[in-house]
């Protein structure tokens, strides 16, 4: 199930920095496109988060460049995609600079748990997976009767179905959690390369933030989209 839609807020248009977020990160994964692969290996050791090196105090800065970088095509479109799909929202609620705030911060948390998980690897890790779960957490929190449009597909074709992002969400933060569960103890390149704390850390962290300002969002008016 791909979502591509939701319960909009009346009269909103899509966010500015949700927007500007996405157009970095397209802009970032084309240069790496035009790279070499020994260049991009070199690329994404020296701005992927490595928790090894980061536990020996170096490389912070990964902790910010690791989310605008992405492992490939379907990486980097299903990132993009939840971003536009649920950024908007929430941006409308905190307004942009908190918002902005907000991805980096729930970004870093993503990134501070999967260290804290496995602090001795040393494969990069890279991604805007874990600041968007944050979004995730908080939308979640903020409009969890929100309908999301839902693209399915399967032998017979593709269809079209709504249900809540309580329900969607809630799907998605569960299965995240037991493949965490399960990949402990065990290299990130042994589960196909997804660092699932680091969704978990950021959710968690949207949560927290969505429950601060639900009243917020309670007071905004809503349309589903067709």
């Amino acid at each position: 199930m791909i979502p591509v839609g939701d319960t909009e807020l009346r009269g909103g248009t899509p966010g500015f920095v949700t927007i500007t977020l996405i157009v970095i990160n397209v802009i970032v994964f084309l240069f790496e496109a035009m790279m070499s692969t020994p260049e991009l290996e070199n690329f994404i050791r020296n701005f992927g988060v490595i928790p090894a090196e980061i536990m020996q105090g170096n490389q912070l800065g990964t902790l910010l460049t690791s989310m605008f970088l992405h492992g490939g095509w379907l990486h980097l479109i299903s990132n993009m995609l939840f971003l536009w799909v649920f950024g908007d929202n929430i941006e409308a609620v905190l307004g942009k600079v908190m918002y902005l705030v907000f991805y980096l911060a729930g970004g870093l948390a993503a990134s501070l748990l999967h260290i804290l998980i496995d602090p001795a690897s040393t494969i990069p890790s890279v991604g805007a997976s874990g600041a968007i779960a944050a979004v995730l957490g908080a939308y979640v929190v903020m409009f969890p009767q929100s309908r999301v449009k839902l693209l399915v597909l399967g032998r017979m074709g593709a269809g079209m179905t709504r249900v809540t992002a309580l329900v969607f969400l809630g799907i998605w933060f569960i299965t995240q959690l037991f493949s965490g569960i399960a990949s402990l103890g065990v290299e990130t390149a042994q589960t196909g390369g997804v660092a699932f704390w680091a969704h978990i850390g950021g959710f968690v962290f949207g949560l927290l933030i969505g429950f601060l300002f639900r009243g917020r969002a309670g007071r905004l008016p809503m349309i589903e989209s067709a």
